[in-house]
């Protein structure tokens, strides 16, 4: 497939084809239709007969070309799968599109340090699981690494130590940099109530702002109901980016929960 779109991304190479898909014809034809020497023509047909996209008759003197469908048909049904692909990952391009805007009000009104003391999000989730799994998805390390740094993100320190006074951490990069986030537990109440804060910090450890936690956790009919309140503040100017994404990174976080705990219970 590489190869047929590589012979196909020159310009000369797809008139010639195009022609060809009207019925065979001979160098010389292609070469007057093109408005190409015939050297060049011969070049470019040799390049589409190595990829199979077109078969040479020699008929004495005169050498005819024919285009094949088949190669392309295969083509096609990569492009179709690319495309199907393509349009099943669109609400991911709209997540960059709402991020993108986000970030653009976000830095029309970060005029000053603290600009943004104080936004508040709430953010409430019916998860198909236990309680006690749901808990456990916050409380051990290994659980939570799978699912509340990005995909794409390896994680290098993940822990929500529930007792009072407990490390809270989230570390982890990628190809472009690392990101840490450190804070404390304020409460916790097994099954029940977590509440933590945790700063986002710079490469030299400067905090960008802190995020304020507030959890909870109660049994429902088909699983635990979940309930995340966030607020910020110390919010620095540079922190734009990370404050504009907060609404759509936790959707996407939670989504990463409700996902796991759906596999967990299959496990």
């Amino acid at each position: 497939m590489e190869q047929i779109a590589a012979a196909l991304g020159d310009g000369a190479r797809w008139r010639i084809v195009e022609l060809l898909a009207e019925r065979p014809r001979s160098v010389g034809e292609l070469a007057e239709l093109t408005g190409l020497r015939q050297p060049q023509t011969t070049k470019h047909l040799q390049t589409l007969a190595r990829v199979g996209l077109v078969t040479v008759f020699p008929l004495g003197q005169r050498r005819v070309y024919a285009v094949e469908a088949a190669p392309l048909k295969e083509f096609e049904s990569r492009l179709g799968e690319l495309i199907a692909t393509i349009q099943a990952s669109e609400g991911e391009r709209d997540v960059l599109t709402r991020y993108q805007a986000a970030i653009g009000a976000d830095s029309a009104a970060a005029d000053r340090a603290r600009w943004a003391d104080g936004r508040a999000f709430s953010f409430d989730r019916s998860l198909a699981a236990p309680r006690d799994v749901v808990w456990r998805h916050w409380t051990e390390p290994a659980l939570l690494a799978s699912w509340w740094a990005p995909p794409s993100m390896t994680v290098t320190d993940c822990v929500i130590e529930p007792r009072r006074g407990g490390r809270v951490v989230l570390d982890y990069r990628d190809a472009e940099g690392r990101y840490r986030s450190e804070g404390k537990v304020h409460a916790a109440k097994e099954l029940e109530h977590l509440e933590f804060a945790l700063s986002v910090l710079d490469g030299k450890g400067e905090t960008f702002f802190t995020g304020h936690y507030d959890l909870k956790f109660t049994e429902a009919p088909d699983g635990t109901r979940l309930r995340l309140d966030l607020r910020i503040t110390e919010t620095t100017v540079e922190a734009v980016p990370f404050i504009a994404g907060i609404e759509t990174g936790w959707g996407q976080v939670l989504d990463n929960l409700a996902t796991r705990l759906t596999t967990h219970e299959k496990e």
